[in-house]
């Protein structure tokens, strides 16, 4: 009843329930403004706005489409890296492939002189050792002697051997009297047999007996003439025509009889016949078949300036050598004056009649192994290629290659020491006769 008479009462109970609240905010705002100062204008709050929802069908597209360039931009990263993994190894394996330096060997013209190095050597050579023990006496020849064959080098005082001889000698009686008796005995017992004096048996047994005593004597015999043997040879004669090269022994040295393989036992001399005098050379395979016996070569020293030694092809060893690939030929020399020494170094010079191909290569660019003398060929594979080479001439800084490469190879120049057949390599610019092009 009194609501309806209160128009203020009435417009109270209508206000909105958050009216109030909001008055009491207003009036919180408006006392914090004044405690804290005069002059600032109260904050407001804008609340986000709200927006609607999004329908499913059209999230999940996006999320769809977020997942695709994930998963691309993934991939991208992916293929990138595998990318530099390739290049990274590429460029290792390219870096790993050494680099070689070659050059093209260089033809020489023809010639009708082959020339090649050849050692010369005794035409006999051979240790003299003795054959009985003992103490040397003396010696009569020494180093460069001319000896002729059967004359007397040395003496050897052998008294174990002497003593020995002469109890053999001794022995040899006692069975040569013991002999005696047994034929005595022999022929007596074979006259009482013709009186039936003594049985067969008995008549047998002495003379089996003298059979005996005759074999004892022939065995005595035998040893008497071996010790006289060894006891000859206390001597030391020379055995051929030569000179003596070497003397080991002094006087009362003990010498043991024997060679080098016994133990203890030494040559007393070596001796060599000089005239003539061998000369072998190894001819390379291109030349091979021009080689014949009886064709002349010269053979040339460098302490003989201008002087020629005119020998004679003997023999040839009618093989190939399969490791150098060349033929052993022997040439004989006459050396009645002495003049050449065996040992010495010589060049032979012959004249084939034949045109094999010769090049020449850089010096540094050979291979030395236990395979004989090589070079490191390229092939148009880019691989190493090892070959056997036979040498002719030294120029110095170049070297005559008679067989195993020709104008057209690729040599590789100062390969390295583990180079290897199959290698891989890269080839650098190339040079034309030993000069960078």
């Amino acid at each position: 009843m009194d609501t309806q008479h209160n128009p203020a009462g009435e417009s109270e109970d209508r206000l909105p329930p958050n009216r109030s609240g909001e008055d009491e905010t207003h009036r919180d705002a408006d006392h914090r403004d004044d405690g804290g100062g005069a002059g600032h204008a109260p904050a407001e709050i804008t609340p986000p706005p709200k927006l609607p929802a999004a329908p499913p069908r059209k999230a999940l597209w996006l999320i769809g489409v977020v997942l695709l360039v994930l998963a691309a931009a993934g991939v991208a990263a992916m293929v990138m890296r595998i990318h530099d993994s390739h290049v990274l190894a590429s460029n290792t394996e390219q870096n790993s492939v050494p680099t070689v330096a070659v050059v093209h060997p260089t033809a020489e013209k023809a010639d009708e002189e082959l020339v090649l190095p050849g050692t010369l050597q005794a035409y006999v050579e051979s240790p003299i050792y003795a054959r009985t023990n003992g103490y040397l006496l003396r010696w009569y020849r020494d180093i460069g002697s001319h000896v002729k064959k059967g004359e007397l080098l040395a003496d050897i005082d052998t008294p174990e051997v002497d003593q020995e001889l002469l109890q053999t000698r001794a022995a040899r009686q006692q069975v040569m009297a013991a002999m005696d008796l047994a034929k005595i005995n022999a022929d007596r017992y074979q006259a009482l047999r013709k009186t039936d004096s003594v049985s067969q048996q008995e008549a047998d047994t002495q003379s089996s007996g003298y059979q005996q005593a005759m074999a004892n004597l022939a065995a005595a015999d035998a040893n008497v003439k071996r010790l006289e043997q060894l006891e000859g040879f206390k001597h030391v004669y020379a055995p051929f025509n030569g000179v003596i090269t070497r003397r080991t022994v002094d006087p009362g040295t003990l010498i043991t009889a024997g060679n080098s393989g016994t133990t203890g036992a030494r040559e007393l001399f070596d001796m060599a016949l000089t005239d003539p005098l061998r000369v072998y050379v190894s001819v390379p395979q291109a030349y091979a078949p021009a080689i014949k016996v009886g064709m002349q070569a010269v053979v040339t020293l460098q302490e003989f300036p201008g002087q020629k030694f005119t020998g004679t092809v003997v023999r040839t060893a009618d093989s190939i050598d399969t490791t150098t690939r060349t033929l052993l030929t022997e040439v004989d020399v006459p050396n009645k004056d002495g003049k050449l020494l065996p040992g010495s170094f010589g060049e032979v010079h012959f004249k084939p009649q034949i045109n094999a191909q010769k090049v020449t290569v850089p010096v540094n660019a050979m291979l030395f192994r236990t395979q004989g003398a090589q070079v490191a060929v390229v092939a148009a594979d880019g691989k190493v290629q090892l070959r056997r080479i036979s040498i002719g001439r030294d120029y110095g800084t170049t070297l005559e290659v008679v067989g195993g490469v020709d104008v057209n190879d690729r040599i590789i120049v100062n390969p390295s020491d583990s180079i290897e057949d199959g290698q891989k390599v890269n080839v650098a610019p190339e040079r034309q006769g030993g000069q960078q092009s």
